[in-house]
């Protein structure tokens, strides 16, 4: 995948982002990094469009969103569509889950990823 310019300050937000993740993007990117799930090469607050995904799959162009209970209010469900039509604009497949349904069900979350790809072989 060829890299795209990225704006200084959108790289500089998403190196933050990396430093304080939330309790359910951790305990996620405790069961995806370094190729752990299904050999998938997944990349933490990957800037994109103009955006900066939670986590993205370049090779599968999937990105999965964590979503705390913010996400829930109108005017954050409204932005987050925006993102969502913009990312599957440019080819790539939104996954979106709950801080709740990662903290309690991270099997649950790890499969539907797997599956999202393709993949049916969930270790």
């Amino acid at each position: 995948m060829p890299h795209a310019s990225i704006a200084p300050r959108l790289r500089r937000n998403a190196k933050g982002l990396r430093r304080e993740m939330t309790d359910a993007e951790r305990k996620l990117w405790s069961q995806i990094r370094a190729h752990r799930l299904m050999g998938l090469g997944l990349r933490r607050q990957f800037p994109l469009a103009g955006y900066i995904a939670d986590f993205a799959c370049p090779e599968h162009r999937l990105i999965i969103e964590v979503d705390g209970s913010q996400h829930g209010e109108a005017e954050q469900q409204v932005y987050d569509a925006a993102r969502t039509v913009r990312f599957e604009r440019d080819g790539w497949t939104v996954l979106r889950f709950w801080n709740t349904d990662v903290l309690a069900h991270i099997d649950d979350v790890c499969e539907l990823i797997v599956r999202a790809v393709g993949t049916d072989k969930f270790r």
